[in-house]
Order: C-alpha cells, then structure tokens, then sequence
C-alpha cells in the first residue's frame, strides 16, 4: 500500500512528459559542475539568501508567519532572541537546512533522521519527533465556514509499520532500481505526506526529506535556490497534484503522476533560475546587485525601498538603495519623497 510499492513490481509505463522531465534533469545535472565552479561569492550570496527564502516559505505555506521587520534578527543573528513560537519554529528550520547542506551524506534517510528533521521544525515541543498518538483527517477550510476532508492519513497505530516499510522500500528501490531515482524520490515524498506521521508540521518535514534527497543523488540546485519558495508560488497546483495524487492511495488504485510532474517541473523551474543566475559569468555585476534585481523582479509594479529591504535580507541597506537609484530611470522611477516614497516599475 505504497507507491513506491506500485514501482516495485515493474509493470507501470513512465509518461511521456515525465520521461522530457528527466532528460531535462538529467542535462542540468551534467552541467552543474561547471557553474558551481564559477564565481564562487556569487555562489555563496544565492546559499545564503536561499537558506532564508527556504525558510519563510515553507513554513508560511503551513501558516506559520514571520514579520519581515524581524528577518534579520530570526534567520541571520547568531544568538536570536524570539518573540513567539513562529520565529522559533522558522529558525529551527533554517537549522534544519544547514544541517542538510553541510553533510548530506552523513544523514541517511531513516526514521531517526526524519525525527530529527521533525525536532528542529517544531522547535523541540513536547511532541517534537514523535509519530502521532492519534488519528485525524486533513481538513480544507472555506473562507465561507465550510470544511471538508481532503485526506484520511494512515491511522496513529498503524503508522510506525507504514514508516518503517517506507524507509525499507527507498533504500531497495535506489538498490534495485524498481524506476528513475527523481521518481522515486516523489513517490517516496508523496507515501510519506499520505502517512502523514505526525501531529503537526508534516509538510515541512517532506520539504526538508526532498531537498536531502535530492542532494543525496547529486542534484544540487536546492542549495543556491529555494525549491520551497518555487512550491509556495506554485502551491495552489501543489495542493491540487498531491490531492489528484493521493485519491485511491489506501486501495493502492491511485495516480501519482500529477504530482511526480509538479515536483519535477519545480525542479526544473529551479535548475532554469540558477542557470540564469551564475550563467553568464562575464556579467560585469556583483552578487549582491543580481540578489537585489533578482528581488526587484518579485515585487509588486508599485513598491517602497522598504519592501525591497525585506525582499533582500542578505544585502546591506546601503547596497539595496545603491541598486536601486542606478536603475533609476531605466527600470523603475520614484513618485514622491521621502523614506515612504513610491517606486514605480517602467514598462
């Protein structure tokens, strides 16, 4: 009752458009070696400003807010000081993160790292790393007072079987090749939401599970940008691919390929940003400049400097202001004075 199990028995047929995917994929991987060896401060700026974006958004897809005031001070500072249990679970996942990035190989994919990874996102509640003690459905909310089951999880008692078989089936799935290792990977990734472990904060965990096995099998594009921030912009066709996804899972009757397809698409999407972020190593800009274009672009056509303060944690004040008054005139213009002053995209 799996889909990893689905691939086990090797009768399934890779789709067309997934097959495109993977060879996409698999050419970005081929050439990844020559960027990362490029413009190494370049390089450092993207792993510092993903490792913030990773952490807003994923935890904002589960309501769990931070101030943009309060970046800095949550995700940068060595020793935060926290307001509330938001900026302490954001900042456990940004630990999470490094933990990842610094030694992805010492962290094989077992209950114990999944628990770990759970510890940090939770901020070490009294339940922080345990499967859940009881059973409960995933419930969509309507602004209008309605509420409906997307989702039945597997029950509480049965949930250490089904994570135990889970972590036995990846590692003989990368042993025996049952199918491409990108799509297992999702599959694995789309087991676990449908077991759904624990209490709470069992999206974040499947982020943090992806992002380690995708550097695990040598695509490294998660560590300069965030797949995180390429869901939450995507998510209402995440939430749609994983519920299409997960309809007859129980009966082991189900389609996984809606959502192997969004999460290999977001990858796609992310190996495209970084190429067209590093690709051009003639580019006579600084690392901080593109951060801070790179933010401009994501901003509303009217803005303030504030906003695009916020948008650029990694970059001094000074630097975000220089940026912006060089491309005045050519891409944006200011309306007013004054540190409330409008900005205004050009065309």
């Amino acid at each position: 009752m799996s889909t990893l199990s689905l691939f086990s028995a090797g009768n399934y047929s890779v789709p067309g458009n997934t097959s495109w995917y993977l060879a996409d994929l698999g050419e970005f991987r081929g050439k990844q070696e020559l960027y990362t060896r490029q413009s190494p401060q370049r390089l450092k700026t993207l792993r510092e400003h993903a490792l913030i974006e990773s952490a807003v958004s994923s935890n904002r897809m589960e309501g769990v807010e931070l101030d943009p005031q309060r970046v800095r001070n949550v995700l940068i500072s060595p020793k935060p000081l926290f307001r509330d249990r938001d900026e302490e679970e954001i900042r456990g996942y940004r630990e999470a993160l490094s933990l990842i990035h610094e030694s992805p190989e010492d962290l094989s994919i077992s209950e114990e790292t999944v628990c770990r990874l759970h510890r940090l996102t939770r901020g070490n509640i009294w339940d922080a790393g345990c499967y859940k003690s009881r059973d409960g459905d995933i419930i969509e909310r309507y602004p209008d007072g309605r509420v409906r089951v997307r989702f039945s999880p597997v029950t509480s008692i049965e949930t250490p079987r089904f994570m135990a078989n889970l972590i036995s089936e990846w590692g003989s799935c990368l042993e025996e090749r049952w199918v491409h290792p990108l799509i297992g990977m999702v599959a694995f990734n789309l087991d676990f939401l449908c077991i759904h472990p624990f209490r709470d904060g069992n999206g974040r965990v499947s982020r943090l599970l992806l992002l380690l096995q995708c550097r695990q099998l040598g695509y490294e594009v998660g560590r300069y940008l965030s797949l995180e921030r390429l869901i939450e912009q995507n998510k209402d066709r995440y939430y749609e691919t994983l519920e299409q996804s997960s309809q007859d899972w129980h009966e082991n009757i189900h389609d996984p390929w809606p959502y192997i397809n969004f999460i290999l698409s977001i990858l796609k999407t992310a190996y495209r940003e970084f190429v067209k972020r590093v690709g051009d190593f003639q580019a006579p800009r600084g690392a901080k400049t593109e951060m801070v274009l790179a933010a401009l672009q994501r901003l509303p056509e009217e803005f303030t400097v504030t906003q695009l303060e916020q948008a650029s944690p990694c970059v001094s004040r000074e630097m975000v202001r220089r940026v912006l008054n060089d491309q005045k005139g050519k891409r944006v213009e200011c309306i007013g004075r004054g540190p409330g002053a409008k900005w205004v995209k050009k065309g």
